[in-house]
């Protein structure tokens, strides 16, 4: 669906405080209400993407863990955890989808509607064959391996100039002694007796059949009669690599260096590692963006009569003009002083701002001088 998604409980008009029974009797009512047989041909094609929208609210706030991570971070907590395919993984909609049958919605609408999100919905005039079974190439129910998130600190010169940082990341990889496939040394694993190699089992109610992960083997397919006495039928084994990441210049708090591959190893090689970035502050500069801001103290006489002065940058201090008269707080800029953009897109500016000094002790030569121009 495109633009943003919309939060979970308002798609199903739920509660948060709501039961798995309100919940799933909201769904219910509204997969009737917005069955795309049941409107207008015009209105079709906006009912599927209402009915996607309520279904994947179902399989979020149907499941507790699935729920209790939504409640605490929203959808961005689902979709790192979850992948696209994973939401509906293992969801009951056989109590939600009670009475549609009477009504003559289902079939190849179903069918269709679910299609591609890793959850296969059947007529009940027979069923289609889970795609990732046989001659799909890759194992049923092989997963990539899990994305990783690690944070790197480094100072506002290293943001400046760009660094290489050391990061240190425990992650699971291959066992090296089975070679990840789980079992011992010198034998293989075998096709599952339970789902047949498919890696799923078929639970029927009514006319809808569905298809759900092998309890068994996991959605793999296959079961390990020897385990690898290293990973104990694992398949992977705890390990910590060091890793040196490239911080390029420009880099701000929050941003996010992928290191492909380097993830978590799954049965589909491994996920991807981000580096999360952390730029400390330092003292006498303030980031604004690409730009940096700054301070600079001058005299009066300074301020009156122009003068050039001395500014810090991060490249080191530069001479800059104050014009004759210039007022506390003026803003000049040093062009070209500032961060580099991240992509290369150009360079920030240094702002400095100027402070003009008011002496608290005047000789008595000074407060001569003074009085006289007070007074001229």
């Amino acid at each position: 669906m495109a633009g943003a998604k919309r939060d979970y409980y308002d798609v199903l008009g739920v509660k948060k405080s709501s039961t798995h029974e309100e919940i799933k009797k909201a769904y219910r009512e509204l997969a009737l209400r917005h069955h795309p047989d049941r409107v207008p041909a015009a209105e079709k094609k906006q009912a599927e993407e209402r009915f996607k929208e309520m279904s994947e609210a179902y399989a979020v706030l149907s499941d507790p863990q699935k729920r209790a991570l939504y409640d605490q971070y929203g959808h961005q907590g689902i979709d790192q955890r979850y992948a696209r395919e994973d939401v509906f993984r293992g969801t009951d909609f056989s109590g939600a989808f009670e009475g549609l049958g009477d009504l003559g919605l289902g079939g190849s609408f179903f069918e269709n509607l679910f299609d591609g999100m890793g959850f296969d919905v059947f007529g009940g005039r027979g069923g289609r064959r889970n795609r990732a079974g046989a001659g799909s190439g890759a194992e049923p129910g092989s997963e990539r391996g899990r994305d990783l998130e690690i944070e790197a600190s480094v100072t506002l010169d290293e943001a400046f100039r760009g660094t290489e940082k050391t990061v240190i990341v425990p992650r699971y990889d291959p066992c090296p002694a089975c070679s990840g496939t789980g079992a011992e040394p010198g034998t293989s694993r075998s096709s599952c007796p339970d789902c047949r190699g498919t890696g799923q089992r078929v639970v029927s109610s009514g006319i809808f059949q569905m298809a759900q992960p092998c309890a068994r083997c996991r959605g793999t397919g296959t079961v390990v009669e020897t385990p690898c006495g290293n990973c104990r039928g694992e398949g992977r084994v705890r390990v910590t690599r060091t890793l040196s990441v490239k911080v390029p210049p420009g880099v701000e708090t929050g941003s996010r260096l992928r290191m492909k591959g380097e993830g978590e190893a799954g049965q589909r090689g491994h996920g991807d590692l981000y580096v999360v970035v952390e730029v400390q502050p330092k003292q006498g500069f303030e980031r604004r963006g690409d730009d940096l801001a700054a301070e600079v103290r001058v005299s009066m006489a300074d301020a009156a009569l122009g003068a050039e002065v001395s500014v810090p940058t991060l490249e080191g201090p530069v001479a800059m003009k104050i014009p004759a008269g210039t007022q506390p707080g003026t803003v000049l800029r040093l062009r070209g002083r500032g961060m580099p953009a991240l992509r290369g897109r150009g360079v920030g500016d240094q702002l400095v701002t100027v402070r003009v000094e008011i002496p608290t002790r005047l000789s008595p030569r000074q407060r001569s001088l003074m009085e006289e121009f007070q007074h001229s």
